[in-house]
């Protein structure tokens, strides 16, 4: 299974990035598929997970109205929308797959990719 996450750079504050991760070697539409991130010398935390059909969305207070999270199952890819970015969202954003609810705790998710980078200059 490989998640490899892109779209991540350096973006002013106030800015927007597009996250994609194209998944390869499961069958997406059985998996739900969330973001993590990870800013330096802090623990990895949940942003943003999505249904297996893209019915039912969660996202963090932390970037609730600013993310969205969709998927594209004919294309085995989930998104990650960026808006209103700010200098506390740079981290090392990370694409997981896992079977469904709860979303949050990261133990749920049974495959993780390499992640991207996101760093919001303020």
């Amino acid at each position: 299974v490989q998640l490899p996450a892109s779209g991540g750079g350096l973006v002013q504050a106030g800015g927007s990035l597009r996250l994609s991760c194209a998944a390869s070697g499961l069958t997406f539409s059985t998996y739900a598929m969330a973001w993590f991130r990870q800013a330096p010398g802090k623990e990895r935390e949940f942003a943003a997970a999505i249904s297996r059909f893209g019915v039912s969305t969660d996202y963090a207070d932390s970037v609730k109205g600013r993310f969205t999270i969709s998927r594209d199952n004919a294309k085995n890819t989930v998104y990650l929308q960026m808006n209103s970015l700010k200098y506390e969202d740079t981290a090392v954003y990370y694409c997981a797959a896992g079977p469904g609810a709860p979303w949050r705790p990261r133990g749920k998710y049974e495959y993780w990719g390499q992640g991207t980078q996101v760093t919001v200059s303020s």
